[in-house]
This record gives structure tokens, C-alpha cells and sequence, in this order.
């Protein structure tokens, strides 16, 4: 008895194709979006340095990381991905504390967007601290040269950098071998989407914003991420 599966006899409708036909483009197009991040400081009316680094944090973090996993400068294996998450949720944390800092006015919506965010990314730095221990990365320091003291920049910037956590965490998720450790990325890759997708309808309220990338998110390599933040110079 022959166990062939034949797609002509299951998918006689060409559902099947089509739906992959549909997540392909999907998963191409959203590879696009990350251009947005890397334009976000002069589409929000902030300059942008090329020439900006990681600094000590990852002073090879633009070098060739495997197409995926974040370079050897963040370290071996998980510990590597989580000071890579760590990373990016210090980046977070500390453009929205700037932010809270600056008292902007901002609608009751968005205060309560800022609140919470605010709250989360801290309470993602301090668990990623304590899970890394003595290998924690230090945190560097930031430029981010208004885009989080105006109304406009700091909800255009929020909406890139939060579809930018959900980017990179989907790309590590799988390669992370520790158990607790997945489950946590996972956790907190949730609550990043929840947070791009209230920030993407308070800035596009007809909901084009709410899944950018349609039914389908788009993994990044960690390359391409750290690329996108170099770009915008908020690392100096």
C-alpha cells in the first residue's frame, strides 16, 4: 500500500496552495517593513547616524551572525540570545523612560499605552538581568535625539521599536535550548505584540497598523535586527 501524499488529491480546490501562495508574500513583505525602522528617525523628524556603533555592548554585532543568531560578542548559545534580548528590551525600557520623563500630552489613550509599556519593559530588563546573572551586558548609553519627547516622534518611534521586539524574538524563540528560557521569550514575545498592536491603532485607528504583516509576523535574523538599530544612532 503506498503512503504517497498526492497535493492534487487534496487540494483540489488549490486552497492549500493558495494559502501558502499567501503566507510567502506575507513573510516577503513584512521582510520589507524593516526598512521602516531603519527610516524611522528621519520619517519622525530625527536625524539618524550611520556611523553610530554598539559599543562595547557588541563591538561586532553588524559581523556575520550564522543568518540568524545574534553574533559571538553577546555570547555562547542562550546566553548569547538573551543578552541580545536584553539588548534590545534595555533600548525599550530606556526610550520609554525618557518619555514618562518628559510629560508629553498626550490623550488618555496613549497616556495608558505609555504606562504600561513603560512598566513592561522595565520588568523585562530586570528579568533578563537576573536570569544572565554576572553575564549580563551592561546597559549602554542612549541618544534619542527627541524621538521620545514629542507627541509625533514617540508614536511613530513606539510603533517601530515594539514590531521590531516582536521581529526579533520570533526569530530566536526556536534556537533558544533551555526550557525556561523559551518559555519566557515566548511570554514576553506576547506581550510585545499586544504592545505594537495598541500603539499601531492609536496611531492608525481604521486597524491597518494592528498586524502591519497581515496574518503572518515575519522572524528576523539577529543580524538584520541590529543592523536596523544601528541606524537609527539611539546607541551611542
Amino acid at each position: 500500500m503506498s503512503h504517497t501524499i498526492n497535493l492534487d488529491h487534496i487540494d483540489a480546490d488549490g486552497a492549500v496552495r493558495e494559502a501558502h501562495a499567501d503566507a510567502i508574500e506575507g513573510l516577503q513583505e513584512g521582510d520589507t517593513r524593516l526598512g521602516f525602522l531603519r527610516k524611522s528617525a528621519v520619517t519622525a523628524g530625527v536625524a539618524m547616524s550611520g556611523g553610530a556603533v554598539l559599543g562595547a555592548l557588541a563591538p561586532s554585532a553588524l559581523a556575520s551572525s550564522g543568518g540568524g543568531r545574534p553574533p559571538a560578542s553577546f555570547g555562547k548559545g542562550d546566553i548569547g540570545i538573551l543578552n541580545y534580548a536584553l539588548t534590545l528590551e534595555y533600548l525599550e525600557a530606556a526610550f520609554y523612560n525618557g518619555a514618562t520623563a518628559a510629560n508629553m500630552a498626550l490623550t488618555p489613550q496613549t497616556a495608558a499605552f505609555l504606562k504600561v509599556v513603560t512598566k513592561d519593559e522595565n520588568a523585562h530588563v530586570a528579568f533578563l538581568k537576573k536570569a544572565l546573572g554576572a553575564k549580563a551586558a551592561k546597559e549602554p548609553k542612549f541618544e534619542f535625539k527627541g524621538a521620545n519627547t514629542s507627541v509625533e516622534t514617540f508614536m511613530k518611534t513606539a510603533q517601530v521599536l515594539e514590531n521590531t521586539g516582536v521581529h526579533a524574538y520570533s526569530g530566536q524563540a526556536l534556537n533558544i535550548k533551555t526550557a525556561a528560557y523559551v518559555k519566557a521569550a515566548i511570554s514576553i514575545l506576547t506581550i510585545e505584540a499586544r504592545h505594537a498592536s495598541v500603539i499601531g491603532l492609536l496611531n492608525e485607528p481604521a486597524g491597518e497598523d494592528i498586524a502591519p504583516n497581515g496574518p503572518f509576523d515575519t522572524p528576523l535574523p539577529a543580524s538584520k535586527v541590529l543592523a536596523a538599530v544601528k541606524e537609527t544612532g539611539f546607541i551611542v
